[in-house]
């Protein structure tokens, strides 16, 4: 059976910076980014709130979506963070 993935949007503020990334552990690296456990842009740039997700049967998936999403200029990604989550509330409480 294939590891589940996911692909995620951070951000620093509502229309702030935002980061994507990729896991199959979502709560858990959500977790790391919230307390900058690990050195990268969203501690550097403060990204600590969960606006955006999605879920694939399988971590290949999510990773090639992911790249697809990278090459997205920041209209695309702001508009599929506010079709679900307009205010751009932190999910993170929603993982747990």
């Amino acid at each position: 059976m294939a590891l589940p993935g996911f692909v995620y949007i951070m951000a620093s503020r509502k229309n702030g910076t935002i980061y994507t990334g990729v896991t199959s552990e979502l709560s858990q690296r959500i977790w790391q980014h919230r307390e900058g456990v690990i050195e990268g842009f969203t501690k550097q740039y403060d990204c600590k709130l969960l606006v955006w997700f999605e879920a694939f049967d399988s971590i290949h998936d999510a990773r090639q979506f992911e790249a697809r999403m990278k090459k997205w200029n920041r209209a695309w990604k702001i508009n599929r963070i506010e079709e679900r989550n307009p205010d751009w509330a932190d999910l993170f409480e929603t993982l747990v």
